[in-house]
């Protein structure tokens, strides 16, 4: 898949499952939810145990595309892509990993938080703007970044939940991806992944109900 296709395929899926957690039994099950659910945008971050071997095992999967989230070092890209992450997202904007990612032909998601860090971004060569970390205004913060640069693709990534996410959308957002509000972590620590599966189902709706 190229980074043009992952773009259109995203824009289809409108939404993200972003896993993020130390607790290592819990992340396939996690994960398995999210896909039950009919997420097919699964990011496993740097930071969970076991992540290239995770990536590794989901990127096998027919009809789901896996990603690596903090990536914060041109290694890190590496790794990711040599274990079959076809997008890649970070907290930060740096360049030489969005440069690495674009060698790789992996599309690029660096974390922006200002419109200036957002163009930086763009700029570089990043097609997606991931909005971090939520600005406490979310939509309208969309909205006004976007009014003098609609070519941008911003990505929220937290701060939305079922309760705004047809807002983000309404504002422009090209897609959101979701951390806590799908992967809720008292449900992680009690292995209670039919929770999980249940509010994916949720929130995809109502990003479906957005389109």
């Amino acid at each position: 898949m190229t980074p043009n296709q992952f773009i259109e395929f995203f824009r289809l899926q409108r939404a993200s499952a972003i896993l993020r957690t130390d607790l290592p039994g819990a992340v396939a099950p996690a994960m398995d939810a999210a896909i039950r659910a009919g997420f097919r945008i699964c990011e496993f971050t740097l930071t969970v145990p076991g992540a290239f071997a995770h990536i590794a095992a989901f990127a096998r999967r027919e009809g789901v595309v896996v990603g690596a989230g903090t990536v914060l070092t041109v290694e890190d890209a590496r790794r990711a892509v040599e274990s079959g992450a076809r997008f890649l997202v970070s907290p930060v904007v740096d360049e030489t990993v969005i440069e690495e990612a674009k060698r790789l032909g992996a599309a690029m998601m660096p974390g922006t938080h200002t419109p200036t860090e957002m163009l930086r971004a763009y700029r570089a060569g990043a097609p997606l703007q991931k909005l971090f970390p939520a600005p406490g205004i979310g939509p309208a913060y969309v909205k006004a970044c976007l009014g003098p640069m609609p070519f941008l693709r911003i990505v929220p990534t937290s701060g939305v939940d079922a309760t705004n996410a047809t807002a983000h959308f309404a504002a422009g957002a090209f897609a959101v991806g979701f951390v806590a509000p799908l992967f809720d972590p008292n449900d992680l620590r009690e292995g209670r992944f039919d929770r999980i599966e249940s509010r994916g189902r949720e929130l995809l709706a109502v990003c479906r109900a957005s389109s």
